[in-house]
């Protein structure tokens, strides 16, 4: 969340009132200015309850499996608009790398949850 808010900061920084309407960015400038609202592109806001938890931990561990692979598809839609742009193309490519680690380490905690309740016939 960092990287991005700082990336949306300097590429919003200075923007004149003729850019932000150029670029369709006025109606969110109303209610934010250049202030950062997590939302996603839809304009739907960012809640907590976006967040899924069951205290099993199989059904947590695949739900987090899930949030990577959502993260991962937005990164690679990002870099799809951003291919011009080498600063913000590399940071995105690293969050997109990074998205793809922690994908590989819930797995491998799923198979460990998944191994230690096999070997107790549960």
């Amino acid at each position: 969340m960092e990287m991005i808010s700082a990336m949306v900061f300097q590429l919003t920084q200075g923007l004149t009132i003729d850019q932000i309407k150029e670029q369709g960015f006025a109606d969110y400038y109303v209610d934010h200015t250049t202030g950062l609202w997590p939302q996603a592109a839809s304009g739907m806001p960012f809640s907590a309850s976006t967040f899924q938890s069951t205290g099993d931990p199989i059904a947590d561990l695949t739900e987090d499996l899930a949030a990577e692979q959502k993260a991962r598809i937005t990164y690679d839609n990002i870099l799809r608009l951003v291919k011009d742009d080498p600063d913000v193309y590399n940071a995105i490519k690293f969050l997109r790398a990074r998205e793809i680690v922690h994908f590989q380490r819930f797995g491998e905690g799923l198979r460990l949850v998944q191994d230690r309740l096999d070997s107790r016939n549960f």
